[in-house]
């Protein structure tokens, strides 16, 4: 059995040692009091509270891709509309953050644009790692069963859920400040904070929490958080998911997200295409492969609905955890593209095959520093950081060349897509959110420390 020591990120405040204490969690006397009469004292996210709880509701429309106009307040300004669910979103977490849940002000992390060819990105979070004891962490099982008796996402206090995300059949999204969980039809999707937030708006969509679905991507959870991204509509948002065996450190299904205005250097980086599936009216799937960058990389595109890309990448996925490959995916461009990374890290790392100078980092290279969000714990590696530095780092991420070549001939059997003849179509077209300086999203302030 492959072990290593690691330091699992506290996304909770339910997550500490001893965390049936009521005060330990964060919750006001107050509070419990009144919750006693409608479940546990902790007012929490299991089969206890949920059922008789009234959270907010975005109940959001199933309908075809591609789409600009999601849910959007329409605007008499000449000012580009803001999508319902990023207002909604960002107020609620700016309200958890007034109310001190956070375990630290993510704004006054130090961040910059590493100069270079990519524009890698370094966070300072000096403290972000030393909030939870190590403890050993089995890496060699992509797929391993939900334990109840570990933390889990049912544990939660519903005072860090910002509102529930699930799907309607009306025309258009709605949205309801209170509406009652009804657990007989089916269990609720919510969307939380993490309260150790890389950036700003970091949040947990967990998909049908009362199922206690294990970290693993299953085709009708990967759709719904497309429809996240696509819902909010704005291309600073990025949707991601860490597997087991890839820097998830919780085994209860959940991706995370969060803004941040800046193109990320993956997203920079030249693609080949390698598999297309033809589609009506030209909407054709799309597989390309990563090109000049630390990584090896998949990224899917296309589709004639929303569907049809989410269960391509799903498929894909499920071939990696059946076939224990450890990996990362990024849903990017307002659920346009989807950057699938199969990674080896902690498989080198057990073995003693990464580099002392990277091990010293205690960098655990995710879908965030992959994508080249790089989140440094150590002053010196900030004033230091380079473009060869994390070049460095993130190649000891990668698949070999040989390994990567067989997961791309099984995705190819897995979704069925074919595999191209010209091999040597690359695009290396400019990314639509490059400019000489790092934009900034129209909900965030342009003077907002996280942006340097």
């Amino acid at each position: 059995m492959l072990t290593i020591k690691k330091v699992p990120t506290v996304v909770s405040n339910y997550q500490e040692d001893g965390d049936d204490n009521n005060n330990a969690a964060g919750i006001r006397t107050e509070d419990a009091t009144q919750s006693q009469a409608r479940g546990c004292a902790r007012n929490c996210l299991g089969k206890c509270c949920l059922p008789v709880s009234k959270l907010p509701l975005y109940a959001f429309k199933k309908n075809d891709y591609p789409s600009k106009n999601n849910a959007v307040f329409p605007s008499d300004d000449g000012v580009s509309p803001i999508s319902f669910l990023n207002n909604l979103l960002l107020a609620q977490w700016e309200d958890r953050m007034r109310r001190g849940l956070f375990r630290y002000d993510v704004t006054s992390c130090e961040t910059k644009v590493i100069p270079g060819r990519y524009g890698f990105i370094a966070q300072l979070n000096e403290g972000r790692h030393l909030k939870k004891r190590p403890t050993e962490f089995r890496i060699d099982q992509v797929l391993q069963p939900f334990d109840e008796n570990k933390f889990n996402f049912t544990k939660v206090g519903q005072e860090e859920v910002l509102f529930r995300f699930e799907s309607n059949d009306d025309d258009k999204s709605r949205f309801f400040s209170s509406y009652a969980v009804d657990i007989c039809s089916i269990s609720p999707s919510v969307v939380a904070i993490n309260v150790s937030p890389i950036e700003y708006g970091h949040v947990l969509l967990i998909p049908r929490v009362l199922d206690c679905l294990p970290q693993r991507i299953d085709h009708e959870s990967f759709l719904l958080a497309l429809y996240f991204a696509k819902e909010a509509a704005d291309p600073f948002l990025r949707v991601g998911y860490n597997s087991l065996g890839a820097f998830a450190t919780i085994n209860h299904l959940h991706f995370q997200a969060y803004y941040l205005s800046v193109t990320f250097p993956i997203e920079k980086a030249p693609t080949r295409r390698i598999m297309t599936r033809k589609g009506l009216q030209g909407a054709d799937l799309v597989v390309s492969e990563l090109l000049d960058y630390p990584v090896r990389g998949l990224v899917f595109e296309g589709g004639c609905v929303l569907r049809d890309l989410s269960d391509a990448v799903a498929s894909s996925c499920i071939y990696l955890q059946q076939n224990n490959i450890p990996f990362n995916v990024l849903i990017a461009d307002c659920g346009r593209k989807i950057f699938l990374l199969p990674q080896c890290y902690a498989e080198k790392q057990a073995l003693g095959e990464v580099s002392l100078e990277v091990l010293e980092t205690q960098v655990n290279p995710a879908v965030w520093e992959i994508s080249g969000h790089m989140v440094l714990k150590r002053r010196k590696d900030y004033d230091d950081a380079s473009e060869d530095y994390a070049w460095k780092l993130l190649s000891e991420v990668s698949l070999s060349g040989v390994r990567f070549e067989s997961v791309k001939a099984c995705v190819s059997e897995a979704t069925g897509l074919q595999v191209e003849v010209d091999t040597y179509n690359i695009d290396q077209k400019e990314c639509i959110y490059d400019s000489e300086a790092p934009q900034v999203a129209s909900h965030m302030q342009r003077d907002c420390p996280a942006i340097h």
